[in-house]
C-alpha cells in the first residue's frame, strides 16, 4: 500500500512537471508574441489549477493508488476553477 502510495506521488509530480513544463512553454510563447510580460506569472497559477482539476477528475483513477478518498471534484467547483483559470490566462492581455 506504501509502494502504491509513493508511486502515485512520484505519478503526479511527473504529470504536472512535464504537462505543466509543455503548457507554460506554449502560453509563454503567445505572452511574448503579444508581448505581454506582466502579468504572464498569472499563466502558469492557471496551469496548475487546470492540472488540479484535471487530476481530480480524470487522472487520479488511473494511478497506482487505489485506496479510499477518491471522488471527483464536485461540478460546481470544477466549473468555478476552470473560469478562474481561464480569467487568469486572459487578464495579462487585459491589464498589460
Amino acid at each position: 500500500m506504501v509502494l502504491r502510495m509513493l508511486l502515485e506521488i512520484l505519478r503526479i509530480i511527473f504529470i504536472f512537471a512535464i504537462l505543466g513544463v509543455i503548457l507554460s512553454g506554449l502560453l509563454n510563447a503567445i505572452y511574448t508574441k503579444f508581448e505581454v510580460g506582466t502579468y504572464s506569472w498569472l499563466g502558469g497559477v492557471a496551469i496548475l489549477l487546470l492540472l488540479f482539476v484535471l487530476y481530480r477528475n480524470k487522472l487520479q483513477f488511473s494511478g497506482w493508488y487505489k485506496g479510499e478518498g477518491r471522488k471527483k471534484l464536485p461540478n460546481s467547483v470544477t466549473y468555478v476553477i476552470a473560469t478562474v483559470s481561464v480569467f487568469m490566462i486572459v487578464s495579462p492581455f487585459i491589464v498589460g
